[in-house]
């Protein structure tokens, strides 16, 4: 799993992490064990990279 931290946060269920790798987009449907509504911007993130139709996001979303 790679490690990054929130960048940003949408009120539309969206967000990017910076990690590694440079910006990284991210749904709240890839968050796990935890809501969308309870991550912030700065937390400390673990994730799987993944390919959407628009390129690299990041899947398996984990507070950490």
């Amino acid at each position: 799993m790679s490690q990054g931290t929130i960048k940003k946060l949408t009120d539309k269920g969206f967000g990017f992490i910076q990690g590694d790798s440079g910006d990284i987009f991210f749904h709240s449907s890839a968050v796990e064990g935890a809501g969308f509504d309870s991550l912030y911007e700065g937390q400390a993130v673990q994730y799987n990279e993944g390919m959407g139709p628009k390129g690299k996001r990041a899947e398996n979303v984990r507070i950490g």
